[in-house]
């Protein structure tokens, strides 16, 4: 991957910005501060935003701005802390903080990039915003739809039935049968420690089953994260899946119209298991300006092939 991605580098400006309620979002900047403004929306919901992010941008030519979505990473105050009220904690939220942050930046316009849930967030975004967007490039397409929340959580079961009933035993068994999204949620805001923790543990461990078919080396496992992210990312996740990622079902694929004029590549994994790729499909086919490419043996973490194609597509709209 060293050699496919841009090289380590650090920001050159960050802070936190105050959107309101008691909420502080970290946000930084990398590369050029004159170049071309680009915002990469992260995973999760509630993964953070790493360095390797900002591997894909040719520092000379890019401004990179990432943050870290609210109630993870370094935004404050954290999902994971007993007490935090996650009523705050929408779509329509962290849209406006992605408005906001624009703003505060004095960006005109940005490109805009994520994976999984940050395509999903990044859409909704695009779509109430699409004159503040240049250009998008998306792998690991989503748009969280409900279908889209129970083939993950218990129709993808048919592959991983042993890991899927050891996710599925850890709620009580009155509940079994409903919506574990839900269940998880009330296991994570317990005053227990010990159950929150392993309900953390647990749902992380789930995940890592989900892509344990995805060639990626480097790819870090969910369940390898500090319990604290874990608890921040387990809480954050329940709660967006529990409520319909706050969204009306399907709404994003009904106004993808509106992402007209504005440049697409869709970049998927043919066995993406997670994210089947007919979402990908049903996006690029409502989205007359986007370009889906699908990879052959690559799933939802993707390959270096991918993270090269990524990097090349980006490199192209830095000099358009």
């Amino acid at each position: 991957m060293a050699e496919i991605l841009y090289p380590p580098v650090e920001p050159y400006e960050h802070g936190m910005l105050d959107v309101g309620g008691g909420d502080l979002v970290y946000w930084e900047a990398c590369g050029n501060p004159d170049g071309k403004p680009a915002l990469v929306v992260h995973g999760g919901p509630g993964s953070g935003c790493t360095p390797a992010h900002r591997r894909f941008f040719d520092p000379a030519r890019y401004r990179v701005v990432l943050f870290d979505q609210r109630g993870c990473g370094r935004s404050m105050p954290r999902a994971g802390l007993p007490g935090t009220s996650l009523r705050h904690n929408t779509t329509a939220a962290l849209v406006a903080d992605m408005e906001l942050l624009r703003e505060h930046l004095g960006v005109e316009r940005w490109l805009l990039t994520g994976a999984s849930w940050g395509s999903t967030l990044l859409l909704a975004y695009a779509e109430a915003h699409p004159d503040r967007v240049s250009e998008v490039v998306i792998t690991a397409v989503t748009t969280t739809r409900r279908a889209e929340i129970d083939w993950l959580y218990r129709g993808l079961s048919r592959f991983f039935p042993a890991e899927w009933r050891r996710f599925r035993d850890v709620v009580p068994p009155a509940e079994r049968g409903g919506d574990l999204t839900a269940a998880y949620g009330r296991l994570l805001a317990d005053p227990d420690p010990e159950v929150r923790a392993r309900a953390a543990k647990a749902w992380h461990a789930w995940e890592d089953a989900t892509i344990s078919l995805d060639w990626n080396p480097t790819a870090p496992a969910f369940s390898d994260r500090p319990l604290p992210a874990m608890l921040d990312r387990a809480r954050i996740c329940t709660h967006y899946f529990a409520n319909d990622v706050f969204l009306a079902d399907g709404v994003l694929l009904a106004d993808a119209a509106k992402l007209t004029g504005i440049p697409g590549v869709l970049l998927h994994g043919r066995l993406d298991l997670g994210s089947p790729v007919d979402t990908a499909w049903e996006l690029a086919e409502a989205w007359p300006d986007a370009r889906l490419e699908v990879f052959g043996g690559c799933g939802h973490a993707g390959t270096p092939e991918m993270s090269a194609r990524k990097r090349q597509v980006l490199d192209e709209f830095a000099r358009a």
